[in-house]
């Protein structure tokens, strides 16, 4: 091949200036662009580590600092439009460049981390804190795929992109694993943002040394595989950076452009609720501790990193998108649809959660590596100087659409606000009120009712002494109707030792025994031996049937008399209080279910939207467009090695 003497390299920039002016003039070979992708992934997996982190510790922070759920969630909310508003903006890295933004980032987020949100112990520091982190996450949203997009031609695109997604997935997966294997040695949840931030700082070091980035000249070409680089540097001459990015907004509201950032939104609502809501669903739903619930959701993040690596380099190898994309489409519909059901299941085990939400995982990566090479090839269809530009809108409707992802989850599970807020006192009364609490498991709701309404209700009174007895109703109202007319020969009757009862039962008429028997009644109930003789007199004129009845159920029915007096000196209040959490906890697994059907409609709605965006549906098909872009390359090298000679 013809060597072309297009020389475009500045004079050796001094060692000091080079953490400034980052621009590399010539597009490097494989190994520096490795070193290069490294570092962005290395930074992306940083900045949603640092963001995820308060998903992961939400029922701590809403325990400590007092915060209601609904709050927490407009923490959230706000926090995303902050970084919607931020990614928008970011555009300006088609003119400015994206390394240093990405570079210091990583050094504000770090301080944020360490001296903002870790000193945090109030709802509006948490909130304030929690939102500039956001913004500082819109720019990198946009800034690090772009350097990615910059630094990968277009057959190695979906592997290149498939470790970027891997920050988001990583950092998830970090942020739990860190959580739940720390939690319950630490003082409070603040530590764990001392822990992200200390790490922060050590990436910003790495990132300081060794980020670059290419030229504007060079960045704003197509290069589709590692044989454009000789045409990309002899073309970078003549770019005119400044036209190129005129007019960015006129140049990229296209239907291709837009809706495919819209698709990909809604595909991802599940992604989103699982960030912001599965540990605590998983808490307040299942039982699960914070170590557990952050367990359990660390497969999802383990195998959807997995999947992303293995998608994109199957993708590259046969130089398609789409057909993965619509396989992952239609195998997230029917994976979320299986989560729905097993979450309104209370006994669906730790195991099943895992391996459903690893499928679930699986196909979020066979859509999210292939879209994200077939968006940065849809932009660059346009104009590939406005790759960050185009990324900036994406980058603004996924926040959006994450920010109603996480606005409706209180109006969906209004139970969340229950649970999350009492919760734990709920709990503490249950284990002080156990014995009071079974008795109350024991009547019929229509029977609490009716004594809620009027205590002295005689057949609810009945009804519900049989039901914690389990005697017969009848029996229990021949009992309740001879405590009441014969009490005091009954009370007398109890006083009797066995051998004197044996005794009179045996002959009545024995005067040794009805001695004795006035003796024990007069001591055991502390009356004169006059009113015990009466006592047992009338003890004697009860029919056998009646007092064989009282004798073998009285007992019974006495204990169970005494549990409900026992249940009905529990507080009004903390009855009202385990009612409401009670409740809560029956409406939740269904109110979960409804928000997660928000998240089918999306996958369903993202699956006719693949058909608009670049790239063949068929192997083949792509071969031949490498193929036909290789013989324009080549003619387009001759001709400019003629040129020159």
């Amino acid at each position: 091949m013809t060597k072309l003497d297009v020389p475009i390299a500045n004079p050796a920039v001094p060692w000091p200036r080079r953490l400034l002016r980052r621009e590399l003039d010539h597009y490097p070979t494989f190994g520096p662009r490795v070193v290069s992708l490294s570092i962005v992934v290395l930074t992306t997996v940083l900045f949603y580590y640092q963001y995820y982190v308060i998903s992961s510790v939400s029922t701590a922070v809403l325990r400590e600092t007092g915060m209601s759920f609904l709050f927490f969630v407009g923490i959230n909310v706000v926090s995303v439009v902050a970084s919607a508003i931020t990614s928008l903006a970011a555009g300006i890295t088609d003119k400015y460049g994206r390394a240093n933004v990405i570079v210091w980032g990583v050094l504000g987020c770090a301080l944020v981390c360490v001296f903002g949100i870790s000193n945090a112990h109030t709802t509006m520091s948490v909130a304030v804190w929690y939102t500039v982190l956001g913004a500082l996450e819109g720019v990198v949203l946009v800034a690090t795929p772009a350097l990615v997009r910059d630094f990968s031609p277009q057959l190695g695109r979906a592997s290149a992109m498939g470790f970027w997604t891997l920050g988001p997935v990583l950092g998830s997966l970090i942020a739990t694993a860190v959580v739940s294997n720390t939690s319950d040695h630490l003082a409070n949840w603040q530590d764990q943002y001392v822990i992200a931030g200390v790490a922060g700082l050590a990436v910003f070091v790495v990132a300081l040394l060794g980020l670059r980035e290419l030229s504007p000249e060079l960045r704003d070409q197509i290069i589709v595989s590692d044989k454009d680089r000789a045409l990309i540097e002899a073309r970078a001459k003549g770019i005119d950076v400044e036209a190129a990015v005129k007019n960015p907004v006129k140049q990229l509201m296209r239907l291709d452009i837009l809706g495919s950032a819209i698709a990909i939104s809604l595909f991802l609502f599940i992604y989103f609720v699982a960030v912001s809501f599965f540990p605590l669903m998983f808490q307040t739903v299942f039982g699960y501790s914070e170590s557990r619930a952050n367990s359990v959701t660390s497969w999802m993040w383990a195998f959807q990193a997995g999947s992303l690596i293995v998608v994109g380099l199957l993708s590259d190898k046969l130089r398609v998108r789409k057909p993965f994309m619509l396989v992952g489409g239609v195998g997230a519909v029917i994976s979320t649809i299986v989560m729905i059901d097993v979450t309104g299941d209370p006994t669906t085990s730790y195991t099943t959660f895992a391996v459903v939400m690893s499928a679930m995982a699986v196909c979020i990566a066979l859509v999210f590596a292939p879209w994200m090479a077939s968006y940065t090839e849809t932009v660059e269809s346009h104009n590939p100087a406005l790759t960050a530009t185009g990324l900036s809108v994406w980058g603004f409707t996924i926040r959006l659409i994450a920010g109603v992802a996480v606005f409706l989850g209180p109006a969906m599970v209004t139970s969340a606000t229950t649970l999350v807020t009492d919760g734990e006192q709920a709990a503490a009364l249950a284990a002080r009120y156990e014995a009071e609490l079974g008795t109350a498991a024991k009547i019929d709701p229509a029977v609490q009712d009716a004594l809620a309404e009027n205590p002295d209700d005689q057949a609810a009174q009945v009804a519900a002494l049989s039901q914690v007895s389990g005697l017969e109703p009848a029996v229990v109202a021949k009992a309740v109707e001879l405590s009441t007319t014969q009490g005091d020969a009954l009370a007398a009757g109890q006083a009797l030792s066995p051998d004197t009862a044996s005794a009179l039962l045996a002959d009545p008429t024995d005067p040794a025994a009805g001695a004795a028997a006035v003796g024990e009644v007069t001591t055991a109930l502390g009356i004169t031996p006059e009113e015990a003789m009466q006592r047992l007199q009338a003890l004697a004129q009860i029919p056998p049937a009646d007092l064989g009845l009282i004798m073998q159920n009285g007992p019974a029915v006495q204990a169970a008399a005494a549990q409900l007096t026992a249940l009905g000196a529990v507080p009004a209040d903390d009855i009202a209080l385990l009612t409401k959490v009670d409740e809560a906890l029956k409406d939740a697994p269904g109110q979960w279910q409804n928000y997660f059907w928000f998240a089918v409609g999306g996958e369903i709605l993202f699956i006719p939207l693949i058909f608009i965006m670049a790239g063949a549906w068929s192997p083949r098909r792509a071969r031949e467009l490498e193929e036909e872009h290789e013989a324009l390359v080549a003619a387009e090298l001759a001709k400019l090695a003629g040129a020159a000679s």
